[in-house]
């Protein structure tokens, strides 16, 4: 039968995938890094560029929604005149620089407020109903974006326009960052940050965006990443330096069409100058000799394990074979070492119970001389040390291989601070900084949508009050629960969610933390609203929302910032993008510490050190800024472990650490490998020859792969099958060499 598998594999495998991984250590160790712009840079001016995409979109989505909620509203209302809309729009949003009220089927202004509105600049016979927004430039050349919100009142059609400067809301922008808002035709609409209104720093923003419109979803699209066409690129600048670009278009991938800013083809670029990374981290000499050392250990091991175990097995295999077939006329080579040692003798002295001798024979046995000889069979040798022990000795000498390479070239890194630029800092810092801003805005719309609705809704008409609660519900997101409450906090009419808020917090005017304990934090918003014909004071009612966690928590979530936590003043977590549980405390110390450190208005971010990983930590605080979220107090805080940003030397340190592995895997695959199929199989047998020849007939030898082994096996059976079956060994034979009376040689015994 063909030999499958077996002895020869392993040893083959484990010899061709270390030469493998040695060819990689010459890569790994060897390669040097390229001499520019860091990985960690760019990704980091991609992702700067993303959350510049989120804000601006998030911006404009809000601004269409906001003006279509409100058209909504004051059409399913009674009647309103068009200059008290527009008086409510300003009252409840600020947002807005101009807005104006026109008759759809005569096109005519009907009200207008503030600015300005281009109506000029726009067609508005055929409109569909709620066109998309469209930027337009007035007659002074500023471009302006027009929100559109159509809605029917005494029988008329009429179209609400407003109208807004085009600006990226709360990006914090550095020192040597620039930010450009780039249209699909490559022309710069806003600007911030130092030089960008140059005409050099306009040309980059118009390439970058040219190589956003041909690029497909970014990569961490499919990880629940920015789902719009984003990258970076490296441009020359004066001198050594380097312009390091990041660039994300406004668009949702496949949904694109569900958001009414992905029509205007914006393109966010960031553009920050560095100066070129400096020495490189491969050394060839090294790497040659780190492969050499293993490819030493890969040939030594492999002949090891040849002469200690295929080679014996396989003489052992062929000895069976032969006696097994009948040949007893030349005595069994023991090998001299383990269980192929214990098998051939024990294969002898079956050999000479075949032949009729159960004593010592004055035939010479092919073994090397011991001090002290045991009866050969009997099983009683020395079996401390065997083939596990020369697997156990082979699998430390390869472990020593990828631990000493660790400890020797993780010596030779330098220190995180030495390495990690100031500006990685100074990125986490504005981005954790927009994080916050996104969620302030998000509690400030959240509390002027209900100031709006507080405006609209009338609460003794509980069925049109409770559509206009499900609508706006609908519509925004943000909110578990919608409700009315009287002066006293009784529930007038309530959408969503059971409500949670205390009745007493329900008449405080505001934005509130109703809550420090418990399994979800709570957090409402409440707008007032007064009834017509009673006192100021007590006539009063109020819309009262209590916001999602899974939607702060969704702001948190961007793709490179780390571990993100929103606290509350006592730095309490209230939500987290990596799991958290409500009001505990961040799992970082050194983060906890930058938490009570920071008292001012203002951001900090740092390199921290100590014996845990090094990390780049940054706090933002919402106080001092505008709008009712201010008076919460919360903080967002970040961490990002600087071992997996993209700098050469840790990217060193990665290939290096993989290397290691690989050579950790290969050794415990190949040698386990080995002994699965091998070593304990060969233990067995062994027992099970030892037994034969002590006397058990009874016992069935059976194998388990059809290999060296199973051979082996096949050949023991056929010579238990050939013995007498008797519980004792068979009676010595004459000193001539023949057979006792109790012997028969005629044939084989009886088989069981």
């Amino acid at each position: 039968m063909a030999v499958l598998g077996g002895v020869r594999p392993p040893l083959a495998a484990l010899l061709v995938l270390l030469a493998l991984v040695a060819g990689l250590t010459v890569f790994a160790v060897g390669s040097d890094a390229e001499r520019g712009v860091p990985e960690a840079v760019l990704s980091s001016q991609q992702h700067i560029a993303e959350d510049g995409a989120v804000a601006l979109q998030g911006s404009v989505d809000q601004s269409v929604t906001d003006l279509r909620a409100a058209a909504a509203d004051f059409g399913g209302s009674r009647s309103v005149p068009a200059d008290a809309m527009l008086t409510r729009l300003d009252r409840t949003y600020r947002k807005w620089r101009g807005t104006a009220v026109v008759d759809l089927s005569t096109g005519r202004l009907l009200a207008s407020q503030g600015e300005a509105v281009p109506l000029g600049k726009v067609n508005l016979r055929g409109l569909p109903a709620n066109p998309p927004p469209r930027l337009v430039r007035d007659d002074s050349g500023v471009t302006r974006l027009l929100a559109f919100a159509t809605l029917s009142q005494g029988g008329r059609q009429e179209l609400l326009v407003a109208s807004q400067s085009l600006k990226l809301p709360g990006i914090s922008v550095g020192r040597n960052h620039t930010l450009n808002v780039v249209d699909r035709d490559g022309a710069t609409l806003a600007a911030a940050g130092p030089g960008s209104g140059t005409d050099r720093a306009k040309a980059l923003a118009g390439t970058a965006a040219r190589e956003a419109q041909s690029k497909g979803p970014s990569d961490t699209a499919a990880a629940g990443g920015f789902d719009g066409p984003s990258g970076s690129l490296v441009r020359a600048a004066d001198g050594d330096t380097r312009n390091a670009v990041g660039y994300a278009s406004v668009a949702r991938g496949p949904a694109s069409k569900e958001s009414p800013s992905s029509a205007l083809g914006l393109t966010v670029v960031t553009t920050v100058r560095t100066e070129p990374h400096g020495a490189g981290t491969g050394d060839l000499r090294l790497a040659l000799l780190v492969a050499a050392v293993l490819l030493a250990l890969a040939a030594g091991v492999t002949a090891v394990l040849h002469l200690v175990v295929q080679r014996p097995l396989l003489r052992l295999r062929r000895e069976a074979q032969r006696i097994g077939s009948g040949d007893l006329t030349v005595p069994v080579r023991v090998p001299r070492f383990g269980e192929p040692a214990r098998a051939g003798a024990a294969l002898e002295a079956l050999r000479r119970q075949l032949r009729g001798r159960s004593g010592p024979s004055w035939e010479t046995v092919a073994q090397p001389p011991a001090k002290r000889r045991v009866p050969l069979g009997t099983g009683k040798g020395r079996r401390r040390l065997g083939l596990r022990t020369v697997l156990v000795v082979c699998a430390f000498a390869l472990l020593a291989w990828p631990t000493s390479m660790l400890l020797t070239l993780g010596s030779t890194f330098p220190h995180p601070a030495a390495i990690v630029p100031r500006l990685i800092s100074d990125d986490q810092r504005q981005r954790t900084e927009t994080t916050a801003d996104r969620v302030r805005r998000g509690i400030n719309d959240g509390y002027a949508d209900l100031a709006h609705l507080a405006t609209v809704i009338d609460a003794p008409r509980s069925q049109e009050a409770r559509k206009v609660l499900d609508r706006s519900l609908e519509q925004h997101g943000r909110y578990r629960s919608l409700y009315v409450v009287d002066g006293a906090g009784e529930i007038l009419v309530r959408a969503g969610d059971e409500p949670r808020t205390p009745k007493k917090v329900r008449i405080r005017p505001g934005v509130m933390q109703t809550n420090t304990s418990g399994t979800e934090p709570v957090l409402a918003a409440v707008a007032a609203q007064q009834v017509k014909g009673a006192p100021a004071r007590t006539g009063r009612r109020y819309v009262v929302g209590e916001f999602k966690v899974q939607y702060l928590a969704g702001i948190l979530n961007r793709p490179g910032l780390g571990s993100v936590w929103l606290v509350d003043s006592a730095h309490r977590v209230i939500a987290s993008n990596k799991g958290f549980v409500a009001f505990g405390r961040v799992s970082d110390g050194r983060l906890r510490a930058r938490l009570a450190a920071v008292r001012t208005t203002e951001g900090s971010a740092e390199l921290l050190l100590g014996w845990r990983d090094p990390a780049v930590a940054a706090v933002a605080p919402f106080n001092g800024k505008l709008g009712v979220a201010s008076a919460l107090g919360w903080k967002v805080a970040s961490i990002r472990p600087v071992f997996w940003i993209g700098l050469p030397e840790y990217e060193a340190q990665r290939r290096i650490m993989l290397v290691g592995l690989l050579g950790v895997t290969t050794g415990a695959l190949c040698l386990g490998w080995l002994y699965l199929v091998v070593v304990r199989p060969l233990r067995d047998i062994t027992q099970g020859a030892e037994a034969l020849a002590a006397g058990d007939r009874r016992t069935v030898l059976y194998p388990r792969y059809h290999d060296e082994v199973g051979s082996l096996a096949r050949s023991l059976e056929l010579i238990r099958q050939r013995l007498p079956r008797t519980d004792a060994p068979p009676a010595p034979a004459s000193q001539d060499g023949s057979p006792t009376a109790s012997t028969s040689l005629s044939g084989p015994g009886p088989r069981s």
